[in-house]
């Protein structure tokens, strides 16, 4: 087994430290390239019993433009920093990955949302504010996006496929 294979299995802190090593020295190369890349990891807290073990997912996204676009740092997963307290807290819901296409006549919203069917999400949607919400079972989805042009709510179909949920907005 190389390194690379028991750094990648390592959990916790040293986990996140290996993986935020490996970051850095892929942030330079993609740069230049005008590359995509996503990381994603997760936690386990055993409660006092069965019921209250918590689980936190985290990731972000980080795409590099070509041609002077600028860097965009998009983060998913459940665990926040709460507003008021400051401390780091773990949700029930989490945020899915999130990438948004400006087409001719529509806007393309794609949501990562494992287990999640078209017949799972609620979108509303305000002038250029849309909001995301799916339910299954345990897996719960919340994502607030800012779109660039403004949309009515009766413009708006869903569509899922294996997890991965496709939202037109006809503009």
């Amino acid at each position: 087994m190389s390194n690379r294979d028991n750094t990648s299995k390592k959990g916790g802190i040293e986990g996140i430290l290996n993986g935020l090593g490996e970051l850095v020295d892929k942030l330079g190369t993609l740069a230049d390239k005008g590359e995509h890349l996503s990381r994603t990891g997760e936690f386990e807290w055993g409660g006092k019993d069965k019921d209250e073990d918590v689980k936190g997912i985290y990731g972000f996204s980080v795409k590099f433009g070509v041609g002077g676009e600028e860097v965009k740092v998009e983060p998913f997963g459940n665990i926040r920093k709460d507003s008021q307290s400051g401390e780091t807290v773990v949700e029930p819901e989490q945020e899915p990955v999130v990438d948004v296409f400006e087409e001719q006549d529509h806007i393309l919203v794609v949501a990562e949302m494992p287990g999640i069917g078209s017949e799972d999400v609620q979108v509303h949607v305000q002038g250029q504010e849309m909001e995301i919400v799916a339910t299954k079972g345990k897996r719960r989805y919340r994502k607030q996006i800012q779109l660039t042009k403004g949309c009515d709510q009766e413009k708006v179909d869903v569509k899922s496929n294996n997890g991965i949920v496709e939202i037109r907005c006809r503009i």
